[in-house]
């Protein structure tokens, strides 16, 4: 049997002697969302944490085995990160600081070389401006001393500069096209294939500056645990996140939901499966570098089951459980329990068979090909299964008398035509 992780005292004392089969309050499964949010944010610290270290053995060492120990430490960080996505949409100090770490799509031109054919942006004059071989530049009518790449430049000067989402600076993505360079494949097989030696050292330096992109992976990469370090401090006991969420039950309970239904419909369904196949473009796939798409679906649909459900499944196999909106619901309304359990199940199961075709070869990118069958079925089963799942989250907004709590949509599930003009 796995060890259980210890729920915190405040939710010790909220259950006192009761057993998990006993009816919960909403305050104890807030508590339980919170415990798994900070466990959550937890395991993407640690993670991140491996990431830079091998980073560090990349930079001080670099070789195509180093190398590839950082692509593998960046692929083991995505899965605990992007479970915790589902603490997004309703909580405003997640919603305030993730862009820093996961915004995307990104105009990767801005960070270092990007190949002939890739075309300048009438949008965003800074789509080509390299900054990895650009130690000095003008940015807004300022000049910008780049000479040392730092965290602080990545953060305060750099990301979303201009005020243009694309300017894409810090965060997972930046550290992706770092390790793995663009994807020229288009819909063929394969990945990002940037060589190794862009890390070498002296003469064996390919494509220049490999001294300043090494400085622009540590500063992206140190900036990242930094920013993690923070999140974590605010679902801990004390935290900012976890005080907010435990002060308002009927707020607290509506962050929840908003946070299954947002990520399930308008972001996941909508912006990142359903809009990428309306137009047929490989730059839509969410981890467009390392073809790592379909574990990011799959373990953002995992992060929705798990805070309904109230089991998160720590790195380490440990398991953090406690009371949930599934006891909740089912206390009133039994078949309305078992509808949304079975309607989370479903969807797992057809992204569990997008997960697998990206793991045996079968790479994202290529399922978004205009006629590939198969891959439309793969993505258009998420799809379908998250539109079904987030038609029962409403039913259960409705039936814990949550009306206000509000699901956000997207053009290409609501106005498909908006998506073309």
């Amino acid at each position: 049997m796995r060890p259980s992780f210890l729920l915190t005292s405040a939710l010790a004392l909220t259950l006192g002697t009761a057993t998990l089969a006993d009816t919960p309050t909403p305050q104890s499964v807030l508590q339980t969302y919170a415990t798994i949010g900070e466990a959550n944010f937890q395991d993407s610290l640690i993670t991140a944490k491996a990431l830079q270290a091998a980073v560090g053995a990349l930079i001080t060492t670099p070789s195509a085995e180093t190398l590839q120990a950082a692509k593998d430490a960046w692929l083991r960080a995505r899965n605990p990160y992007q479970q915790t996505e589902v603490f997004r949409f309703a909580n405003p100090i997640v919603d305030d600081w993730e862009g820093k770490v996961n915004a995307w799509p990104l105009d990767e031109g801005l960070i270092d070389y990007v190949d002939s054919a890739y075309g300048l942006s009438d949008e965003n004059d800074y789509a080509a401006l390299n900054v990895v071989a650009t130690p000095v530049f003008t940015l807004s009518g300022t000049e910008v001393d780049a000479i040392d790449i730092t965290p602080e430049l990545l953060q305060n000067t750099l990301h979303e500069a201009d005020g243009i989402d694309s300017n894409v600076a810090t965060g997972y993505h930046a550290i992706e096209f770092l390790l793995w360079g663009q994807d020229l494949n288009g819909h063929d097989a394969g990945a990002g294939n940037r060589p190794w030696i862009d890390f070498a050292k002296g003469d064996a330096c390919t494509n220049g500056n490999c001294d300043r992109r090494a400085a622009y992976l540590k500063a992206a990469t140190d900036l990242l645990v930094s920013d993690l370090e923070y999140m974590v401090a605010q679902w801990a006991e004390g935290g900012e996140a976890r005080a907010n969420v435990l002060a308002d039950e009927t707020a607290g309970l509506s962050a929840i939901l908003t946070g299954m239904g947002s990520l399930s419909y308008g972001e996941l369904a909508g912006e990142r499966m359903r809009l990428g196949l309306m137009l047929n473009d490989p730059e839509e796939e969410h981890d467009c570098f390392s073809d790592n798409t379909h574990n990011s679906h799959y373990y953002d649909g995992m992060g929705i089951q798990n805070v309904y459900l109230g089991r998160y499944t720590r790195i380490d196999g440990s398991l953090v459980e406690g009371p949930a909106l599934t006891d909740l619901v089912a206390a009133d309304n039994a078949a309305l329990d078992a509808e949304m359990t079975a309607k989370l199940a479903s969807t797992m199961a057809a992204l569990e068979a997008l997960k697998e075709a990206g793991d045996t070869g079968f790479a994202y990118d290529q399922m978004l090909e205009r006629g590939n069958v198969r891959g439309e079925a793969l993505i258009m089963g998420g799809v379908n299964g998250l539109i079904d799942q987030t038609k029962s989250i409403e039913r259960v907004i409705i039936a814990l008398g949550l009306d206000q709590t509000q699901i956000e949509g997207s053009d290409s599930l609501d106005d498909p035509s908006a998506v073309f003009q």
